[in-house]
């Protein structure tokens, strides 16, 4: 190599992809210390469905007859407060378009946007009292992932990386898997490693994309870069980056990288298998949806979630929906057709990845969680929309450790606001953590003088939905 032939200049000849630049454990890597779980854990990983947009609580599972009964008055909760909402001036009470019926044991209300999941209501245990700080998508997008209204604030997915890992060398600890529409709101940085070691941020896996983990393999015209020449790099790359780290000690960004190029060699053997679902019975992708135009998307998503929990994966998030005023849960204009569409894209393959995890087992030892940043108004948005609601929402848990066909806490008549067993975010991740066998207020990171954790100074696990 020319002497005059820096650090950077050879980085950037060597151009070989994430995947060619495998480092470490391939030689002798090394990992960040992490608290070890407090509890014994009741889940192994979680599975999260994160709703992007707001979800229509009084439209999918907040049964309120008072809205049919008042449906065209003026809105009045009888309190004396001002009703405001977030970008609109209030409206009459609307009922919802759908129809609703109590379903399974349990007697659980459930519209008839959502038949699928209705008929699993016996599995889940519902959080009817969901509230937030913010109605503001961005705002509260980022409490519902990481526990803070700002940005620069690790995720639950980073979290539960930094204090578990991954279950497999071969697979992440923590992936994303975003709807093939878009990004959501606050794009990437909703899966953020915050000042948490950079390796810990989620792996975007792009399922619908040619190639869908990026940079992972040499590109296809790069003739010139053999096994050979591959291995020749990584050789003077390991020599490089120890001299460099060594000169460097704690630099997080540098470890993460190391370790970012370690998991690609290995991904480079497992991603193939770990991403092509063309081996699953022709019954399995029926049951997802992945014959449908509507449920393909959301459909192999849910189904390379359960791939992923069943390799390894501690953490998967799905995304149900893109940033912006379409193709997402932020239904202003038609909550029949806008809500209609999202909820049929989503409620088959949710319903059968609940389905697909107990009759393999895993359910026994995975959380599944479904949720979104908050709900929607009782009463109208133009003439049949709903405006945000930062009041009430629901979310539901279900899986290892969680009590089945329950309901915790309640909205008011209206569904407007949370009244009894109220919880938040910080609750959320509390119990979540929990789940896991972590301490929330235990599981810490020392930042600008301040001890950090998910839930802030606050949260307590919700207990009546334990099992």
């Amino acid at each position: 190599m020319s002497p005059s032939l820096t650090r950077r200049d050879f980085l950037g000849r060597l151009s070989t992809g994430l995947g060619g630049i495998a480092l470490s454990s391939l030689f002798q890597g090394e990992t960040v210390a992490a608290p070890p779980p407090v509890y014994r854990p009741k889940a192994k990983r979680v599975i999260q469905l994160f709703l992007n947009g707001g979800a229509s609580q009084c439209d999918l599972f907040d049964y309120k007859p008072q809205l049919i009964a008042r449906h065209g008055k003026p809105f009045d909760p009888g309190t004396g407060e001002r009703v405001e909402a977030s970008i609109s001036t209030p409206g009459a009470v609307m009922k919802s378009p759908f129809e609703w019926a109590q379903h399974g044991q349990c007697g659980r209300w459930v519209s008839s946007a959502l038949p699928h999941l209705a008929k699993q209501v016996d599995h889940l245990a519902f959080l009817m009292a969901m509230q937030s700080k913010s109605n503001v998508h961005g705002p509260a997008a980022y409490l519902q992932t990481s526990g803070f209204l700002l940005p620069g604030f690790p995720c639950a997915g980073a979290w539960v990386s930094y204090a578990l890992g991954s279950l497999s060398d071969n697979v992440p600890a923590f992936v994303v898997l975003p709807d093939s529409r878009g990004l959501p709101y606050n794009g990437r940085s909703a899966f953020t490693s915050g000042f948490l070691p950079a390796n810990h941020q989620g792996t975007v896996i792009n399922a619908s994309a040619p190639r869908p983990i990026t940079h992972l393999l040499p590109p296809a015209d790069a003739k010139h870069i053999t096994p050979a020449s591959r291995a020749d790099g990584l050789a003077l790359l390991r020599e490089m980056n120890l001299g460099h780290a060594a000169e460097r000690p704690g630099d997080s960004q540098l470890t993460a990288r190391l370790e970012s190029y370690e998991l690609a060699a290995r991904l480079q053997l497992s991603a193939p298998e770990l991403l092509d679902v063309t081996g699953e019975t022709e019954a399995t992708k029926r049951l997802y949806g992945l014959d449908q135009a509507e449920t393909a998307d959301f459909g192999k998503r849910c189904l390379l979630a359960r791939r992923m929990a069943e390799r390894g994966v501690r953490f998967v998030q799905v995304w149900s929906g893109q940033g912006g005023g379409s193709d997402n849960w932020d239904n202003h204009t038609d909550i029949a057709k806008e809500l209609g569409v999202a909820a049929r894209r989503m409620d088959q393959p949710a319903a059968a990845l609940l389905l697909d995890l107990k009759a393999r087992g895993l359910l026994e030892d995975t959380l599944l969680v479904w949720t979104t940043e908050f709900g929607r108004m009782p009463f109208s948005q133009g003439s049949v929309g709903r405006d945000h609601n930062g009041g009430t929402f629901v979310s539901w848990f279900a899986g290892a450790g969680v009590k089945p066909g329950i309901a915790h806490g309640q909205s008011d008549e209206w569904s407007w606001k949370a009244v009894e067993g109220v919880t938040t975010s910080y609750d959320f991740h509390a119990t979540l953590l929990h789940l896991l066998g972590l301490n929330h207020e235990k599981l810490s990171w020392r930042h600008s003088g301040i001890d950090r954790r998910l839930t802030d100074v606050h949260g307590q696990v919700i207990r009546e939905i334990l099992a």
